[in-house]
């Protein structure tokens, strides 16, 4: 009996694709029908392609942060000698960082000399970052290990300094030329405070991507650094590298518990935590308000099939008085809906993965065309626009469109399958 058929039977499908194929004289139906087709299909595309961007984002900025900074410093908790002088420092510093090497998880751990000072060359000036490590912990630093461009050789570093293009840009400085560092904490004498100097060659010059790093950022010995900032026999800070950063809070606690009684740590998370956040906060939005645009382009199935509902009217009643359950009906225009849902939501997802996979070309023909300058490294603190194609956002986009297409397909065809044969037919 027809009106027993099994659900989503072939006749139902072949039903449903006569339907798709309009013919001439009803022309409208198809026209709805390729722009809700090609409405999803940009809407999804759009999803995608923000979405893996902003993955990208958040990915490229976490790598440059954890690539040239410590995941963890561990630092001494002010205290006072006796005579009144404060101490911030860490003695016994080697002794500490095999402790905390010996932490699960811990990767690296090397002991910092840190100060903020003038460098001035060829009568310019320029306020860096000066870190002192020794030579063995500079090389494994991942960003100074492999940075994006590099000129001279970091293995030079014992016979001067290694600084970011930033900083080699603002003072006009090349591989070779000199130096001059200025810390105003220098001798204290009968006039004051006389700032201490001194001058370095040039050995590596580096850029690792970040731009808040390349352009501050000075590396020297270890030696020197406890030299230069009166820093004999202690250090700064042990910065310390883990496997697996986004969990670092797990590990604070061995790692503080290794260092010794009165350290404090301060993570990545807490220096860094305020962009991590707002990256977060823009992805929910964007979502929320592409989500939208997929809602609109699926709304057309809504006014396409409300057209197609009208002009097969007749045939709908004839189908009935032939013994085609509503349930029949229902399914039938389901299909013609959900079809180009369906249809519109795979070109979507395959022009958003190509769109992904292939951003450098099409990102550089854009800067191109619109004469460069599209992108300002020094607001946005990396190099390029990235792009991560991540199977959850593909998902996410998919299950979006086909299922906002799968509920606004179902009520013109509940339309449809509660039509009343007579009614249908009673002008025919």
């Amino acid at each position: 009996m027809a009106g027993s058929a099994t659900p989503f039977a072939s006749f139902e499908w072949l039903i449903a694709w006569r339907y798709l194929r309009a013919r001439r004289r009803e022309g409208g139906v198809s026209v709805m029908t390729w722009i809700s087709l090609i409405g999803i299909a940009l809407a999804v595309f759009a999803l995608i392609a923000t979405l893996s961007v902003r993955s990208g984002f958040r990915s490229e900025f976490v790598a440059t942060i954890l690539g040239a900074n410590a995941h963890v410093q561990v630092l001494q908790t002010p205290y006072a000698t006796e005579t009144g002088q404060v101490i911030r420092t860490l003695d016994d510093y080697d002794a500490r960082a095999d402790a905390v090497r010996q932490v699960p998880g811990v990767t690296r751990v090397a002991p910092t000399v840190r100060g903020e000072v003038l460098a001035s060359a060829n009568g310019r000036n320029a306020g860096v970052q000066v870190l002192g490590q020794t030579i063995a912990d500079i090389k494994t630093l991942p960003l100074l290990a492999d940075p994006e461009v590099s000129y001279g050789s970091i293995d030079d570093l014992a016979n001067g300094i290694a600084i970011g293009t930033g900083v080699a840009n603002q003072l006009g400085v090349l591989v070779g030329d000199r130096v001059q560092i200025i810390s105003p904490d220098g001798v204290q004498g009968l006039m004051g405070t006389t700032p201490r100097t001194s001058t370095y060659e040039v050995v590596h010059i580096f850029q690792v991507g970040r731009y808040d790093i390349d352009r501050i950022r000075v590396y020297m010995p270890l030696a020197e650094a406890q030299r230069f900032f009166n820093r004999d026999g202690v250090v700064d800070e042990l910065e310390v590298l883990v496997e697996d950063p986004e969990d670092i809070d797990d590990l604070v606690t061995p790692i503080l518990a290794a260092a010794g009684a009165g350290t404090y740590s301060w993570t990545w998370l807490q220096s860094s935590g305020g962009f991590l956040r707002a990256l977060e906060m823009e992805d929910n939005i964007m979502f929320v308000i592409l989500s939208i645009l997929v809602l609109i382009a699926t709304l057309n199935i809504t006014s396409g099939l409300i057209m197609l509902v009208k002009n097969k009217g007749r045939d709908v009643g004839i189908l009935r008085t032939m013994g085609l359950s509503q349930g029949s009906i229902l399914r039938v225009f389901f299909i013609c809906g959900s079809g180009i849902g369906l249809i519109g939501t795979t070109l979507g997802v395959i022009l958003g993965c190509a769109f992904a996979i292939y951003i450098d070309p099409i990102f550089g023909f854009v800067n191109w065309l619109l004469g460069g300058g599209v992108w300002d490294p020094s607001v946005r603190f990396i190099s390029e626009l990235p792009a991560e194609l991540r199977l959850v956002d593909v998902l996410r986009a998919a299950a979006l469109s086909l299922g906002l297409s799968f509920v606004v397909t179902y009520f013109p065809a509940r339309r449809a399958a509660r039509m009343n044969p007579v009614e249908a037919l009673r002008y025919e």
